[in-house]
């Protein structure tokens, strides 16, 4: 029966993978490094965390949705539109 599940729960996060395309997974430094080539880049922002505040960030860049989460606020590039998420969600 767990092998089911387990298969189940892999299954889901194909599927999720799929619907959500390519996510680039980055330290919170190789983001700046992207979002300073986007010129006036969309940023989604959302706070979480049990024991202390995470950061998490999602953006785009030729075709692409780059991640990252970071224990500190990140420094963003002037002219960046900001957006709180109440939540992001990274498949895998």
């Amino acid at each position: 029966m767990a092998a089911g599940g387990a298969a189940a729960a892999a299954a889901a996060i194909a599927q999720a993978i799929k619907a959500s395309g390519v996510v680039v997974r980055l330290n919170p430094e190789e983001l700046r490094k992207v979002l300073i080539r986007v010129r006036d880049p969309l940023v989604l922002i959302a706070q979480g965390g049990f024991f202390s505040t995470k950061y998490q960030y999602l953006t785009s860049y030729k075709g692409l949705a780059f991640y990252a989460k970071s224990n500190t606020p990140l420094d963003l590039p002037a002219g960046a539109e900001v957006a709180a998420a109440e939540r992001i969600w990274i498949p895998g």
